[in-house]
């Protein structure tokens, strides 16, 4: 597997993307923004994570591949190329309802930052009686990586 930055049109990844983002208005207006790094086996697309300004704005991996190492390989290299554009910091965002991707963020070594109550509404874009392992989807969590200063 490969982590590279993907040059080529963001709509072929829009299922991947989708995988992450309940509102199409939200995905709308943010895919064409910011870096994307791709895991590549082969020729073959397993995994994303789109960059804006040193926020990991959409990460996904394929179903079939998750549990691999491919987001752990996918943040890493996030995290680097932010700290070659001399970052302070990393932010990601989840919804908390979210306990297994809080759990991936912070053994990362993310740190909660804020939360963000009632971010998940339809007036945001997302449906209503969105859940996540039984949890309703309602307020989101903001993580940080603090970035060495070297």
């Amino acid at each position: 597997m490969r982590i590279e930055l993907h040059t080529g049109d963001r709509e072929v990844l829009r299922p991947l993307f989708e995988l992450a983002e309940d509102s199409r208005a939200e995905l709308d207006a943010y895919l064409p923004a910011g870096q994307v790094l791709v895991a590549l086996d082969g020729e073959e697309i397993v995994g994303h994570l789109q960059l804006v300004e040193h926020e990991i704005k959409n990460m996904a991996v394929r179903e079939a591949r998750r549990g691999r190492g491919v987001g752990r390989a996918l943040v890493t290299e996030a995290i680097a190329l932010a700290r070659r554009e001399r970052a302070e910091r990393v932010l990601v965002a989840t919804a908390a309802a979210d306990t297994g991707n809080l759990r991936f963020y912070q053994r990362l070594g993310f740190r909660m930052l804020a939360i963000e109550r009632d971010a998940f509404t339809p007036a945001t874009g997302y449906p209503p009686g969105l859940e996540v392992d039984g949890i309703e989807l309602r307020d989101r969590v903001w993580l940080h990586l603090q970035l060495d200063a070297a």
